[in-house]
């Protein structure tokens, strides 16, 4: 949902499913490096609250906040979803920041770049005290890069 709010500020209302996680067989344990990290795997429906102005007749700069709620999130190996025994490891709601550009096309068909960040950590572990006070565990957050092709109305 859209709205203008002058000719060239418009508030914009998004609700949507987005996959989010890491994993990389390269990074390990510092206590064991000798085995890799899990990946990281979340499902997060998320609405995006943005600001946007109108840069040029083709070109929109936008800003904002986002909030997401977890429908699945696990971490996963070699041999796959490592099974959680009391619970979950992630956070269900998460809060952040979004920039990005939106470049129209034509009068329909525009091309959508984003750029987020989690403002809180994403883990439950992140809040134990240990993670969030020591300088070399800053815990783990969102960061995503996307691109949309966007259809408009």
């Amino acid at each position: 949902a859209n709205k203008s709010i002058s000719p060239l500020l418009s508030f914009q209302m998004e609700m949507t499913y987005i996959q989010k996680g890491s994993g990389n067989p390269n990074i390990t344990d510092g206590e064991h490096p000798d085995i890799s990290k899990p990946y990281i795997l979340l499902s997060y429906i998320e609405v995006p609250l943005l600001l946007q102005y109108q840069q040029s007749e083709t070109l929109k700069i936008e800003g904002g906040l986002l909030s997401a709620y977890l429908i699945d999130g696990y971490y996963k190996d070699e041999s796959g979803k490592i099974p959680i025994v009391n619970v979950n490891p992630f956070i269900k709601y998460d809060i952040g920041l979004m920039i990005g550009l939106d470049y129209k096309f034509s009068e329909k068909l525009s091309l959508n770049t984003r750029i987020s960040n989690s403002i809180l950590p994403i883990g439950e572990e992140d809040y134990d005290g240990v993670t969030v006070h020591n300088s070399n565990m800053k815990g783990k957050y969102n960061s995503v890069l996307s691109f949309a092709l966007h259809y408009n109305f």
